[in-house]
């Protein structure tokens, strides 16, 4: 739904199985699964993927969409939810000249003490970024928000991070029953 929206205001739009290798796209996805079932699933995907695979993915990904006819030739935006938050930042990073700005929405695992942690490749990122943070996350801890927000300050590039009041992890996504902020995911699309 967020990408027809995007299309609708006149952009060019991918939307990729970020997890192509382990899982196929299904028309029900996860939601008709018990939420642990669907917890555990989604966790061995997150698992799953590499650092330098979501590096070769999204070079993949963007060679793909501006190969397009209908794409203008020019820089890029990329867009992550959740666990693609990290990738967002991360194709940034690998693709400096390439990507015009990059945000992530309730992005996890974007600060952590792990030495691949996507916070540590800010040094290579030339791209505008926007972190939109729910403030009721156990994948983006304010500790791990507090650690992106000291890094970004150092690198001194152009950067929004923010905190959404009310809101949880995965707050954007309609439908999610007790998750779903209406007027927060409202002024983030905006």
């Amino acid at each position: 739904g967020m990408a027809k929206r995007l299309a609708e205001k006149g952009f060019a739009v991918l939307l990729p199985n970020a997890f192509h290798r382990y899982s196929r796209n299904r028309p029900e996805g996860f939601w008709r699964e018990d939420e642990a079932k669907r917890t555990t699933a989604l966790h061995e995907l997150f698992a799953a993927l590499t650092p330098q695979q979501m590096d070769s993915d999204g070079k993949a990904y963007a060679d793909f969409l501006t190969s397009q006819t209908n794409v203008h030739d020019g820089k890029i935006g990329v867009v992550g939810h959740c666990y693609t938050g990290q990738m967002a930042l991360r194709m940034a990073a690998v693709m400096p000249d390439r990507i015009a700005a990059a945000a992530s929405f309730h992005g996890g695992w974007l600060a952590t003490d792990k030495p691949d942690s996507p916070h540590l490749l800010l040094p290579q990122v030339k791209a505008r970024l926007y972190f939109g943070h729910a403030d009721n996350d156990p994948l983006m801890p304010k500790q791990w928000i507090d650690r992106l927000e000291t890094s970004l300050r150092a690198w001194h590039g152009a950067f929004q991070s923010e905190v959404y009041k009310g809101a949880a992890h995965g707050w954007t996504v309609p439908g999610r029953d007790g998750v779903y902020n209406e007027l927060q995911a409202e002024r983030a699309f905006e």
